[in-house]
């Protein structure tokens, strides 16, 4: 009962318009339990196995339940038992009475007919995801920018998030062909609920999708949610340009150089500006304290002096995200960007804007 609950009650809010959202609903079909969560926006439904002759349902205050559950000795039995509208709860010497709420009263989650299926690895999906969630913006007024934007082009799998200062691409393979060329937009909320059901790595998942859905199948759980309904920013603009020949550098010694530094940036804003000059990189800072930190780092670089000044957590975020030991970093010509990438892989792009300071 555990697992189940706790993957579904992240989803249910605790402050609902509709009293029946702060409940999970029981559905029992003889050998089978199904426990569902929603919000109206995110679903997840997640099935178990009973050793069962009974038929119903019923819903269940799903916080209180969870309590319950959690409390109780990991090994221990819990019989379940509806008497009028009261759920009793006996596991061992431990007796619950819960109020409950109709099974009718819980509203149905609206989805419309899949266009679109294809299956891969949860890790595999994990790690695209990994790579773009922490560059969705959070209640951002332009909505279409609090998700991501999945892109599906036959094998070609793209993600894009951004939060309007900074953005990142991840590209990858499905194998089996689609025949689909789709760009759906996945609401923040979802992906954050997606990356946290993609636990084991190895299983494989199920993903479909709509104009208006989106369903994950992941072992015995059922992931959906409704799709953002707006079209993404065409942001291919951004790779017509010229750029300085790049900057290589390692990724380890930039990381620690810029967490140093950042130490007395300003705290709102987190400027730092970068200063290149031949192979040698310097990252210095100041504050409204009158308080600076400077450090230089070497690299290789083959072009014109330049300097120029970022967010120092968005480039230690991009940064963090590369899995070589290399980073390359290519600043446009016109200072309106700089590309963090990988040197051989060409799966993860990192764009970020500069800043004035």
């Amino acid at each position: 009962m555990l697992t189940p609950l706790q993957q579904i009650v992240n989803v249910i809010e605790k402050r609902q318009t509709m009293p029946v959202l702060a409940n999970v609903l029981f559905r029992l079909d003889r050998n089978q339990l199904t426990l569902t969560g929603t919000d109206l926006e995110v679903q997840i439904v997640a099935k178990v196995a009973l050793d069962n002759e009974v038929e119903g349902s019923i819903t269940i205050p799903a916080r209180k339940l969870l309590d319950i559950c959690r409390l109780l000795p990991s090994a221990a039995d819990i019989k379940f038992e509806l008497i009028e509208n009261k759920l009793k709860i006996h596991s061992g010497r431990s007796r619950f009475s819960v109020s409950t709420l109709s099974a009718d009263e819980y509203p149905d989650f609206e989805m419309t007919e899949m266009d679109c299926q294809f299956t891969l690895q949860a890790g595999q999906l994990k790690k695209a995801l990994d790579k773009t969630t922490f560059c969705m913006a959070n209640q951002d007024i332009r909505y279409y920018l609090n998700g991501i934007m999945l892109n599906i082009f036959n094998q070609q799998l793209k993600l894009v998030a951004s939060d309007g200062h900074r953005l990142s691409i991840y590209e990858d393979k499905i194998e089996q062909e689609t025949g689909m060329e789709m760009r759906i937009i996945i609401p923040r909320k979802g992906v954050l609920e997606l990356v946290r059901l993609l636990d084991d790595e190895e299983l494989e998942v199920q993903v479909e999708f709509s104009r208006n859905n989106i369903r994950v199948v992941i072992d015995n759980l059922i992931f959906s949610a409704k799709l953002v309904d707006s079209k993404y920013p065409d942001f291919s603009k951004v790779f017509e340009q010229d750029f300085y020949s790049p900057i290589h550098v390692q990724k380890q010694q930039l990381k620690e150089a810029l967490t140093r530094v950042a130490i007395l940036s300003n705290e709102k804003f987190r400027g730092v500006e970068f200063v290149i000059e031949g192979n040698n990189l310097q990252i210095s800072t100041n504050n409204p304290e009158h308080e600076e930190a400077d450090e230089e780092i070497a690299i290789e670089y083959l072009g014109p002096p330049l300097s120029i000044a970022f967010n120092s957590q968005y480039i230690l975020d991009a940064v963090s995200n590369l899995d070589s030991d290399l980073a390359v970093l290519s600043i446009a010509e016109n200072s309106s960007c700089c590309f963090i990438e990988e040197p051989s892989e060409q799966k993860y792009k990192f764009i970020v804007m500069p800043m004035r300071l």
